[in-house]
């Protein structure tokens, strides 16, 4: 069986992970310019090998015995700026760092991703998960994916609306879901940004502790957010610290439930009027954190290998164990919020071979 040159065999998926959980990639490649990528898709189909994608490897968890298939990590490079009366458009390689490209648009004065600040891993899985934090989501300023098709090989652009975003999801993650590989994304950005603060936590941060007028706008406002963003999340453990063992995760495990009205009502019969909730497309967004402690699972629970955060009760974090160790901890967590609260938590990583253990 011939291979093309840069694919190697029996690589260590674990680095690659902000986990730090899996076992070995029977063969990997890095993708650095779009040939390699259609060379090394048609080798692997002509063959019979799985292929995976992986960027910043801070959302997914591979199985304690590996994946038998070609791990191919997304680096395509390069950014392109373009900027016209009111808006600046950035078109960025998929390989390109997430955080990089929002710290370069907060120092321009942009507007549109400053509270995705912190958030780890690289520009070809914003588009996926609709990556979001503080009110504020990708889907919201992308004006178009760049993708090749594994099975033709052909280079496919999509609008905004033919992504079909949502809430953490997109026609990448569902109903295209390991069909594309996607190579660029533009994003178009307000200029100068305009504080558009939706998240009480990071609005009171704002505006009472640096004092951000309503009429601030660019540089300035920008980057007053996005410290604060940052400071928020590095007190969650949310921001990747070799320094700080909590941030050994993949960030937020579960998703937040979406309730209607009607649900809402009886929930907080149930758990109490203090159940908080936000408005969101589709009725009313609960903080799983919140129904996790609420059912017995503290920070800092600890079972086996794995435990919750000592500062986030929705981020699981890997202390010496194995992938197995960690699903067993979100089972169990699973099971008591559906026990407690009759509401099923959703994970939001994407995980291989077991995943029909957390559906």
């Amino acid at each position: 069986m011939d291979r093309p040159f840069d694919i190697q065999e029996n690589v260590h998926i674990a680095p690659m992970t902000t986990i730090g959980l899996g076992g070995t990639a029977r063969f990997f490649v890095r993708w650095r310019e779009l040939d390699g990528v259609r060379t090394t898709l048609s080798w692997a189909r002509e063959n019979g090998f799985p292929v995976q994608v992986i960027g910043g490897g801070s959302n997914i968890l591979f199985p304690d015995s590996g994946f038998r298939g070609l791990l191919a990590k997304n680096e395509l490079m390069g950014i392109a700026i373009r900027r016209e009366k009111g808006q600046a458009t950035i078109n960025a390689g998929a390989g390109e760092s997430w955080d990089n490209l929002v710290s370069r648009s907060v120092e321009m004065g942009w507007g549109g991703l400053e509270c995705t600040s912190g958030i780890p891993g690289l520009v070809g899985a914003t588009p996926v998960q609709n990556v979001g934090a503080y009110g504020q989501e990708v889907g919201e300023c992308i004006v178009e994916v760049e993708a090749i098709d594994r099975e033709s090989l052909q280079m496919q652009l999509f609008t905004n609306a033919q992504c079909d975003f949502g809430y953490r999801r997109s026609r990448f993650k569902t109903s295209d879901r390991n069909r594309f590989v996607i190579t660029r994304v533009t994003y178009r950005l307000s200029d100068p940004g305009v504080p558009d603060l939706r998240y009480p936590e990071l609005e009171r941060t704002v505006r009472q502790q640096l004092e951000l007028e309503a009429n601030s706008r660019g540089v300035e406002a920008m980057s007053i957010i996005r410290e604060a963003v940052l400071k928020l999340r590095r007190k969650k453990s949310m921001v990747i610290d070799p320094e700080d063992d909590n941030s050994q995760s993949m960030g937020s495990f579960f998703l937040n439930p979406v309730v209607d009205p009607e649900n809402l009502l009886v929930l907080r019969e149930r758990l109490g009027n203090d159940l908080p909730a936000f408005e969101a497309e589709g009725g009313y967004k609960l903080p799983a954190a919140w129904l996790v402690e609420r059912s017995g699972f503290a920070k800092g629970h600890r079972r086996n290998g794995a435990r919750i955060s000592s500062n986030h009760a929705l981020a699981l974090v890997s202390c010496g164990g194995t992938t197995a160790d960690l699903l067993q901890l979100a089972r169990e967590i699973q099971k008591a919020v559906f026990d407690r609260c009759g509401i099923h938590l959703d994970p939001e990583p994407v995980i291989l071979e077991n995943e029909s253990q957390l559906n």
